[in-house]
């Protein structure tokens, strides 16, 4: 994992076309704008990990679990 050091409107550049800005920041919570192309998706960590699971539900054809 790499690790950084970013002020309130400062980023990073992921690839050529991914950049993550420090929108806020509050005494608990970092807002953060990520501005990409659109076909690329962007999910927090929970909601790729619900979309994961669901996933390899539908593949073992187990909707019950």
């Amino acid at each position: 994992m790499l690790v950084l050091s970013r002020f309130k409107g400062e980023g990073l550049v992921i690839g050529e076309d991914i950049i993550v800005e420090v929108v806020e920041v509050t005494s608990d919570k970092v807002r953060l704008g990520i501005m990409c192309p659109t076909d690329i998706p962007v999910h927090r960590q929970e909601v790729w990990d619900a979309i994961q699971r669901s996933a390899s539900v539908a593949a073992s054809g187990n909707e019950d679990e």
